[in-house]
């Protein structure tokens, strides 16, 4: 089992100067602790996730202060780029972190992100497909066909040439259509457990493990990794006072998750109709849902049970989200403990040993 940490939740509204503080010293932390990576997200026009408007260029700062960890984008929305930008942006982190670049694709969903591109919301995941495969091509440094400013066919190869001469890929992926289609192409799996059981989780990854076998790829060489909110304390009091109100706050944000998280009995719901008393309610209920299994926070031995639950699910990477509003301190804390909890799954090697 790999750990990775995962970034998303992030207030863009804040005015503080020290708004990055938990992406670059997090990112030390797993650098300096034998995490696998550090994902950064693409997100718009919104202050919750706002810290976060391009990937590339938060894991350029993160290439230049690390020396191990992979750099991933959590995801890429690739309808509303430009693939040759998509291609350039990550070729300059791939050799500012000397090869350490990998990828996650995602189709979009938030319509009002498609006032960039507003002409590729209908066909978002065939457009997605379609341009993973340019910049694949492109990364080999392959010119493809355009039409230049005049209308004339222009060949164009981007540059700077990257370091690896494969894009290791990822595909952020909830549905059994994109789970398979990950497989078909050979590209490894992000997923979340917010809209899905583990049950389903182990149905979707042994479909992805089907379709790298049809079509003639090692079935055990896809990884699946787990984007999982995450926070490790020495009791569950403890727990609860440092993330009920944050966690809650987040999940007032993302209100569709309430109300998947709440079932039959709010069915129905309409924000616009609670009282503040019923949606403080619903929020608690909520985090008392997502609490129990759907969220990594416990004590150590807690989340030792709930990672082995993950692996035998099919999971081989625990990406950690650790920015939903907790503070600075408890959260490094926090990953203090998660380091030891990694331990037991993926001893860390001695730094020169990762050099």
């Amino acid at each position: 089992m790999d750990f990775s940490l995962f970034y998303f939740s992030g207030n863009g509204s804040t005015t503080r100067n020290d708004k990055y503080r938990l992406l670059i010293e997090g990112a030390k932390f797993a650098d300096r602790n034998g995490f696998s990576a550090v994902w950064v997200p693409e997100r718009h026009f919104d202050a919750f996730g706002g810290l976060y408007p391009n990937p590339a260029v938060a894991g350029a700062a993160i290439a230049s202060l690390t020396q191990h960890i992979e750099i991933r984008s959590g995801s890429v929305v690739m309808p509303l780029q430009n693939p040759l930008r998509v291609a350039e942006e990550w070729a300059m982190v791939d050799n500012i972190s000397n090869g350490r670049v990998s990828l996650s694709f995602a189709p979009g969903w938030h319509p009002n992100d498609f006032v960039l591109r507003p002409e590729n919301y209908a066909n978002k995941k065939e457009i997605m497909w379609r341009d993973i495969e340019v910049v694949k091509q492109l990364w080999r440094g392959e010119a493809i066909e355009l039409k230049n400013g005049k209308g004339d066919p222009a060949r164009t190869q981007t540059f700077p040439n990257p370091i690896q001469e494969d894009l290791s890929i990822w595909i952020t992926s909830l549905s059994d259509e994109s789970f398979i289609e990950a497989g078909r192409i050979g590209a490894n799996i992000l997923t979340s457990p917010l809209y899905q059981s583990l049950d389903e989780i182990l149905r979707k990854v042994s479909l992805y493990r089907k379709s790298l076998a049809d079509n003639n790829r090692d079935p055990k060489a896809g990884k699946v990794a787990m984007m999982v909110h995450t926070f490790v304390g020495e009791n569950i009091e403890d727990i609860r006072r440092k993330v009920k109100e944050p966690f809650k706050n987040y999940l007032k944000t993302h209100f569709d998750l309430v109300v998947k998280s709440a079932g039959h009995l709010w069915f129905s719901v309409d924000r616009d109709q609670l009282t503040p008393q019923d949606l403080d309610d619903l929020l608690d209920f909520s985090f008392e849902t997502y609490l129990n299994g759907k969220v990594l926070m416990g004590t150590p031995e807690y989340c030792k049970k709930m990672i082995d639950d993950l692996k035998q699910a099919g999971v081989d990477d625990v990406a950690a989200l650790i920015d939903f509003g907790v503070e600075f301190d408890w959260v490094m804390e926090s990953l203090e403990l998660l380091n030891h909890v990694k331990q037991e799954f993926a001893p860390s090697l001695p730094l020169k040993a990762l050099a």
